[in-house]
C-alpha cells in the first residue's frame, strides 16, 4: 500500500510525500523530474517494499514546488542549493544514510549535487537519464546536437510558458511523451492533475538554471563541484531525444565508481516503458 502525508522541513517547506515499506528498514528515496511527479515510482516503491526484494522503506517525495509540496513564489528558491537542502533534511527524518538514492531528470539534477556535496548520506547512487552536470555543461558549450535537443529549456522559461502548455488540454505537454501505448488515458488524467496544481514550480527549475542553450557559455562549474566518490549506477535509454548519448562519454572523469549500462531502444520515459527492467537492473545493483 502506499502511504501519502505532508512532511514539513526544519526550513520552512513543505514536502509531499508517498513511501511503501515499514520506517526503521533500509531506505531507498527515488526522485522525479518534470513534468512528472512522485507518483512515477509507485510500482518501484511497492516492488522494493515486498520483504522478497529487501523490504527496504521506498520514499518518493513531490519535489518543491510539485503537487501539493510548497510553491515558493520566488524563482531563485528553485535553485540548486536550496533543492539540495529540501533533500538533506528529509533524508535526516528517514534516517541516514540511504541505502541507495534513485534519481530521473530534475530529481538526477538535485542527486548529482547531493551526492558531491554531502556523500555521507547515500551509500549507492543510481541515476537514470539524467545528465551530469560536467558532461551537460561541455555538451551545451561546444555541441550544436545537444543545443538544439535542448532548446525546449528556452521555451520553459518564458512568461507565458504556463499558459501556453495549458492550451488544447495540455497538448504541448502531452507531446513530451509521444504516443506510446504505455500513456493510458488515466495516467493523462493523473498527469492534468498534478499540471493543474502546479505548473509553474516546473517551469521555475528551468528558470532558476542557467545552464541552457543561449546562457551555458557564461557557466563554469570548478571540478570540485562535480566528482562522485560513491557507487554510482547510471542507466541511460538510448533513444532519449533530449539527452543524446554524448552525455554519458567521459562520465567516469567526475564518477569514480561508475557502472554505466546502455539500454537500447528505450527512451526518456524509461521507468514508464520498462519499470520491471529498471526494478531489475535497480536490484542487482543494490545486491553488490
Amino acid at each position: 500500500m502506499i502511504q501519502t502525508w505532508l512532511q514539513p522541513l526544519p526550513h520552512g517547506i513543505t514536502l509531499s510525500c508517498r513511501a511503501a515499506g515499514e520506517r526503521g528498514r533500509p531506505v531507498l528515496l527515488f526522485l522525479h523530474g518534470f513534468p512528472e511527479a512522485a507518483f512515477v515510482w509507485d510500482e518501484l516503491l511497492l516492488h522494493f517494499a515486498r520483504p522478497e526484494n529487501g523490504g527496504y522503506r521506498c520514499v518518493a517525495p513531490n519535489l518543491r514546488g510539485y503537487e501539493q509540496s510548497s510553491q515558493p513564489a520566488d524563482v531563485a528558491a528553485y535553485r540548486a542549493k536550496h533543492l539540495v537542502q529540501d533533500l538533506v533534511a528529509l533524508i535526516d527524518i528517514e534516517g541516514a544514510p540511504l541505502d541507495c538514492l534513485v534519481a530521473h531528470d530534475w530529481g538526477g539534477a538535485v542527486a548529482w549535487n547531493l551526492a558531491n556535496q554531502r556523500p555521507e548520506l547515500a551509500r549507492k547512487l543510481a541515476i537514470i537519464n539524467s545528465p551530469h552536470p560536467g558532461t551537460f555543461l561541455r555538451e551545451l558549450q561546444s555541441n550544436p546536437r545537444q543545443q538544439q535537443a535542448s532548446a525546449y529549456m528556452n521555451f520553459l522559461v518564458r512568461p507565458d510558458a504556463e499558459a501556453l502548455l495549458r492550451e488544447d488540454g495540455y497538448r504541448r505537454l502531452l507531446g513530451f511523451f509521444g504516443n506510446p501505448p504505455w500513456l493510458t488515458e488515466e495516467l493523462k488524467r493523473r498527469y492534468i492533475e498534478v499540471w493543474d496544481a502546479s505548473l509553474t514550480g516546473g517551469c521555475n527549475y528551468y528558470r532558476a538554471s542557467p545552464v541552457r542553450p543561449g546562457s551555458a557559455d557564461t557557466v563554469n562549474l570548478p571540478r570540485e563541484m562535480l566528482t562522485v566518490d560513491i557507487p554510482t549506477l547510471v542507466l541511460w535509454a538510448m533513444e532519449d531525444i533530449a539527452l543524446p548519448p554524448e552525455l554519458i562519454e567521459g562520465l567516469d572523469d567526475y564518477v569514480s565508481q561508475l557502472t554505466l549500462e546502455k539500454v537500447p531502444g528505450a527512451t526518456h520515459w524509461i521507468v514508464h516503458e520498462r519499470p520491471a527492467f529498471v526494478a531489475e537492473r535497480l536490484a542487482a545493483f543494490l545486491a553488490r
